[in-house]
């Protein structure tokens, strides 16, 4: 039987959530959800729906090493896929709120966009900002014009446009576990 990359997805995000009791950092489902074209002209989804994981590595220090795999919808409305690793600095923590806290960082991928390399994983990083607590949590992560330039080895389709903000939602299942 032949699953579709989004099944593929959605089945091992149900399967590693029985096991994160079991691992040593937080385990977070990640919804992909919006995107904003920043000064774009033409009109852009920025309804990137999607699924994912995000895995936190517990360590003494403000400094927070992990991986994350995903699948969403991209700007042109086709299946983009993305895997990889970042490292993050705690900026701000307080045991109110359920463990408030501000990280920063960057992340390193691979991704495949039907539009980049003919579909063919290309690797990339960018500058991300996490918020949240010890149960839910958005990522922020922002594409600079310059980068989109590098991307597609060309200048930008939309001239207007000067980069991507991308916003995700995590649930930390490993919390919800306990």
């Amino acid at each position: 039987m032949k699953f579709q990359p989004t099944t593929r997805l959605a089945l091992f995000v149900l399967l590693a959530v029985p096991l994160s009791p079991v691992l040593a950092g937080d385990l977070s489902t990640v919804f992909n959800g919006k995107s904003y074209h920043v000064g774009a002209a033409q009109d852009w989804n920025e309804n990137n729906y999607g699924l994912g994981l995000e895995y936190t590595f517990t360590r003494d220090s403000r400094w927070k090493p992990r991986v994350m795999a995903n699948g969403f919808r991209d700007s042109n409305e086709d299946m983009s896929y993305m895997l990889g690793g970042g490292l993050h600095r705690n900026l701000y923590a307080t045991d109110r709120m359920n463990g408030f806290y501000f990280d920063a960082g960057i992340d390193a991928f691979v991704m495949t966009r039907t539009d980049v390399n003919d579909n063919k994983p290309f690797p990339g990083a960018l500058p991300s900002l996490t918020v949240g607590n010890r149960y839910v949590g958005v990522n922020l992560t922002y594409l600079p014009k310059v980068a989109v330039e590098k991307m597609y080895d060309s200048k930008v389709v939309d001239e207007s446009m000067s980069g991507i903000v991308f916003l995700q939602f995590k649930i930390n299942v490993s919390q919800l576990m306990n």
